[in-house]
């Protein structure tokens, strides 16, 4: 009963002083229809990039995920040793990444993973490192 009291008078100062859950300040929005990534900054639009995501035969998932790993320059163990410059991995071995095969973006491509213009990468890479990889939320739509 004492413990209940307590955690709950904790629950109460936290609500108090405005404590809140860690939010997301950074969301990418990433249609697998539109083949596109909206970049959200601190509740406003900032970026919209072409994205290719998976081909026929492969899957990218939909949902929201946070940030598992970050990698300024990965090397994919499935798939040849393809280079995957500026991962952020948010589900098993499904990864925003950036691409050389530019002329592709916008279009399916990927075995599953979400490629971006290097540039663009790099971008995002370098803001989620800055703010910590807790400040990004990744949401996939068909």
């Amino acid at each position: 009963m004492a413990r209940t009291v307590v955690f709950v008078a904790v629950l109460a100062w936290a609500a108090l002083a405005g404590i809140a859950p860690a939010k997301a300040d950074v969301v990418v929005n990433i249609s697998i229809s539109r083949q596109s990534m909206t970049v959200t900054i601190d509740g406003m639009d900032r970026f919209v990039w072409p994205v290719s995501t998976a081909r026929r035969g492969y899957v990218t998932p939909t949902g929201s995920y946070r940030v598992q790993s970050m990698h300024k320059m990965h090397y994919s163990s499935l798939f040849n040793d393809a280079p995957m410059p500026f991962t952020i991995f948010f589900h098993g071995h499904y990864a925003i990444h950036g691409t050389y095969e530019v002329k592709k973006l916008g279009r399916p491509a990927s075995a599953g993973c979400i490629r971006l213009h290097p540039d663009n990468a790099r971008f995002l890479f370098d803001l989620v490192k800055e703010r910590g990889p807790m400040s990004l939320q990744v949401v996939l739509e068909s």
